[in-house]
């Protein structure tokens, strides 16, 4: 997340969209028509795949930007929900685009944003390669400073490491023993 293209974001005209846990932001296939800020809560980026497993591309919370590499595309790639009571800023795609083209500062702070993107990106990439549940989680906690979120958040780590639920909870509970 990059502070600076999010105030940015913040500052321009918008409206307020408030989601609860399980609904969805948008669908696979629908237009992209507009830029989402986190403001409270988190969006899970969601791809399915053919059988039936569940990939989270992003995990966007509080000072996040949902889905901002699809400002350029014409539809949304994947599903996005809520994971937790959710408060949003909307901006219309057009208006972000508008500003990339007029100012300098934006564009070189969105760049910057997207850069960082790009690692985590490569990150979440690495880390489903791994072999094992206990190299995965490993590198995940390395990734974010040996932190787990709450325990009600843990479907969502298993699902951005791409392993089940219940193989990471099997993992977690050898640690504790």
């Amino acid at each position: 997340m990059s502070a600076e293209i999010v105030e940015w974001l913040l500052g321009m005209q918008g409206i307020e969209r408030e989601l609860g846990p399980g609904q969805f932001l948008f669908h696979r296939g629908d237009a992209v028509r507009q830029m989402y800020i986190v403001r409270e809560g988190g969006i899970r980026f969601v791809r399915h795949l053919e059988d039936g497993a569940a990939i989270v591309l992003q995990r966007a919370q509080a000072g996040s930007i949902v889905a901002e590499a699809s400002l350029f595309s014409s539809k949304y790639h994947c599903d996005a929900t809520a994971f937790d009571p959710t408060r949003l800023k909307a901006i219309l795609k057009d208006t972000v685009i508008e500003r990339l083209w007029q100012g300098h500062e934006f564009s070189k702070a969105f760049a910057a944003h997207l850069a960082k993107e790009v690692q985590k990106a490569r990150m979440r990439s690495e880390i489903v390669t791994l072999k094992t549940v206990a190299q995965r989680l490993d590198a995940w906690l390395a990734w974010h400073d040996g932190m787990l979120p709450n325990k009600g958040n843990w479907r969502s780590v298993a699902m951005e490491i791409g392993v089940s639920p219940e193989a990471f909870y099997r993992e977690i509970a050898k640690r504790r023993s």
